[in-house]
């Protein structure tokens, strides 16, 4: 017989270690799945400039075992499966691990991100953290008076590179289109910024560097030609993609894949919630993230005790 929790958190980015820490204050009997190791896409970025508390920029490894710390004193039990799935039975949450494991609970907490879209090619893997970033407001800073280039053409490419033209001395845009994707209002701030140049019509073919980005390789659409772009560091946005392929046909996602929540984090099954990236909110940040697993926390056990019946007065 599969061993009953009151809380499952399935993620330990910071929002599942969050929830991890409220849960375990709570007295929650708490279980925390991980596929990898703790951290989640914090661990793309080198440092994290922008965590309250922080005077100067902290590694984000050392911020992620530090939240890991904190979650393990409190006697946190983490182990690191992979769920495959996850369903109802006689009103308790049953998931399933491609260990072939397999766990009930009253309440689960999904808390599993989102992994950034990638170009694909040649340079890239290599030089995450070393030039290469999915994130401007997290790395901006660490590009001051630099050369940076920009790819994508949606409203958050828009956004984020102008948040970089306020650090780099320049940034290029490549984009594959002859025009953006993304608001108008944007489009025009950027065309108009004088620190951005467009390069239209154009793809990332190899990002180049021995230990740190230098170049890229860029390929013209409709002259076939390429050439180098020199630059210090490559911010991808070829979009977001949430973790929740377990989760289909067993909850209500957005057309992205992003879970659909309520006010109160609470996905269209009672019991189920969700909180930081996977979850459709407005901002992806590591504080957002960790205030809505504190949330999802809170919310996750009124509900267990409802369920045992236990009331405070």
């Amino acid at each position: 017989m599969a061993e009953l929790y009151d809380l499952v958190i399935i993620g330990a980015g910071p929002a599942g270690l969050t929830a991890a820490i409220y849960a375990q204050r709570s007295q929650l009997k708490t279980l925390v799945l991980e596929k990898l190791s703790p951290g989640g896409q914090i661990l793309l970025s080198a440092k994290i400039e922008n965590y309250p508390g922080f005077s100067e920029a902290i590694p984000a490894q050392k911020l992620v075992e530090q939240m890991q710390k904190q979650a393990e004193n409190l006697g946190m039990n983490l182990k690191l499966e992979e769920v495959k799935n996850i369903s109802q039975q006689d009103g308790k949450k049953i998931v399933r691990t491609f260990a072939e494991k397999q766990y009930e609970a009253l309440a689960i907490i999904i808390a599993t991100g989102t992994r950034p879209g990638r170009l694909g090619v040649e340079g890239e893997e290599k030089l995450i953290g070393q030039g290469v970033s999915y994130c401007a407001i997290c790395d901006a800073p660490f590009f001051k008076n630099k050369i940076v280039a920009v790819v994508g053409g949606g409203s958050t490419a828009l956004e984020e590179g102008l948040y970089l033209a306020k650090f780099a001395s320049k940034v290029y845009f490549v984009h594959r289109r002859g025009m953006f994707r993304g608001e108008k209002i944007l489009a025009k701030r950027v065309t108009k910024n004088p620190k951005i140049e467009i390069v239209w019509s154009s793809i990332v073919e190899e990002i180049c560097g021995a230990e740190k980005v230098d170049k890229i390789k860029i390929k013209n659409l409709k002259t076939e030609k390429t050439s180098d772009l020199a630059c210090s560091g490559i911010f991808i946005f070829a979009g977001s993609n949430p973790n929740t392929e377990f989760l289909k046909d067993f909850i209500e996602l957005d057309n992205q894949g992003f879970i659909k929540t309520d006010e109160r984090l609470e996905a269209n099954i009672k019991g189920i919630f969700a909180c930081g990236d996977v979850r459709n909110n407005l901002l992806k940040q590591i504080i957002v993230a960790c205030g809505e697993g504190a949330l999802a926390t809170h919310i996750a056990e009124a509900y267990v005790n409802k369920i045992k019946g236990i009331e405070y007065k």
